[in-house]
């Protein structure tokens, strides 16, 4: 098949958040990145400061308004809370990509501009996802220097040692919406971006006996790189994680980032040794993944006692773990993930567990009660 965008992968993930400064401390003690770039008044940006941070594939910019008057910046943080303001990927040619993908119905937000200093030249431009969100296509193949103009190195020289995580690259972006919006959004990614569904979770697939949820996954048709899954509320007896994701970001928007490793048993140690705060499943999971006979190269009671997920996946299975919510708000989370023996699903046998983990969480949160 033909990827008519010339979409090559995801590039960097934005994060528009309340103080830059420790969500970088946050995700370099934690995550084990490292900050590679910083934008402020030190570098003649008086408005705002961002750190754009590196590990392997993986490219952050964390994003925070130092003035009243940077509206943009202050809404959403005030709207949301922390959380992914953009998303981006890298194209051949930003014009041709921007171009076809308005033609097919995609909502500009930035027309193609050209940044540049005597490192070279990056192009941009940006496309409107969910209510506050942005979809980015970019191309920095001309350009040599920190991440994009106007970028230089951190101003602050501070070592901050942790344990090596080995995360590598992103893996998919999930995005939470309201009722009736996932079709919506579904053929907006398919026809703006030349995506495919390939899996459809229906009423009754994810559900526990007190949530529900329905979910459809898009992706890129050339090489698979892009996966986006797209998660709606269904009626169920409680409110769902997806209904008071909704209610406390105030919209629709993106709940969590997937993060691919080769080898997630040592990635979870480093994870924990760091501080990392996840999800956990009852110790029964283990016993009835035994029962169940799973081929798996790892000792369950390994995965057990760092509280790895296991699900067979069609030929192969895949192994992954959710962090708690990293900000205040109780929405934006991360997910690590290993994909053994060509995997390409997203751990359906593990939803139950997982959302009744997420269900003891949003009890103590006192945001498990349907309103009336």
């Amino acid at each position: 098949m033909t990827n008519h965008l010339g979409i090559k992968g995801y590039d960097y993930i934005e994060f528009y958040v309340g103080s830059a400064k420790i969500w970088a401390y946050w995700h370099a003690k934690a995550l084990g990145m490292e900050i590679k770039g910083y934008l402020g008044p030190e570098t003649g940006v008086k408005d705002k400061v961002s750190y754009y941070l590196e590990k392997n594939k993986i490219k952050l910019v964390l994003t925070s308004s130092i003035k009243p008057t940077n509206y943009e910046i202050n809404y959403f943080i005030e709207r949301h809370g922390d959380g992914v303001k953009r998303w981006s990927l890298h194209v051949e040619d930003v014009k041709t990509a921007f171009d076809l993908a308005v033609k097919n119905g995609g909502i500009p937000v930035r027309n193609p501009k050209r940044f540049e200093n005597d490192k070279g030249y990056i192009d941009e431009a940006a496309l409107k996802l969910y209510d506050d969100a942005e979809i980015v296509f970019v191309n920095r193949d001309n350009y040599k220097g920190i991440f994009r103009p106007g970028f230089k190195e951190p101003v602050q020289k501070i070592k901050i040692e942790a344990a090596d995580t080995g995360l590598f690259e992103v893996d998919h972006i999930v995005g939470n919406v309201r009722i009736n919006e996932m079709n919506l959004w579904e053929n907006y990614l398919n026809k703006t971006l030349n995506f495919e569904t390939f899996i459809e979770f229906g009423a009754g697939d994810i559900s526990t006996q007190y949530s529900a949820l329905l979910s459809k996954v898009v992706r890129s048709k050339e090489g698979s790189v892009i996966k986006n899954p797209i998660n709606e509320p269904y009626e169920g007896k409680k409110k769902s994680q997806i209904e008071e994701y909704i209610d406390e970001y105030w919209g629709s928007g993106i709940q969590h980032m997937a993060i691919a490793t080769k080898d997630i048993i040592s990635t979870i140690r480093a994870l924990r040794e760091n501080g990392v705060e996840f999800l956990s499943v009852p110790g029964t999971y283990y016993e009835i993944l035994k029962e169940r006979g799973f081929k798996v190269r790892e000792n369950i009671d390994e995965l057990k006692e760092l509280g790895i997920l296991c699900d067979t996946e069609g030929k192969g299975y895949l192994l992954q773990l959710f962090t708690k919510p990293i900000s205040d708000r109780p929405t934006f989370f991360y997910e690590f993930i290993q994909r053994c023996e060509g995997a390409e699903g997203f751990g359906q046998g593990n939803f139950q567990s997982l959302f009744e983990s997420i269900e003891r969480d949003q009890m103590a949160r006192g945001s498990f009660e349907k309103e009336t």
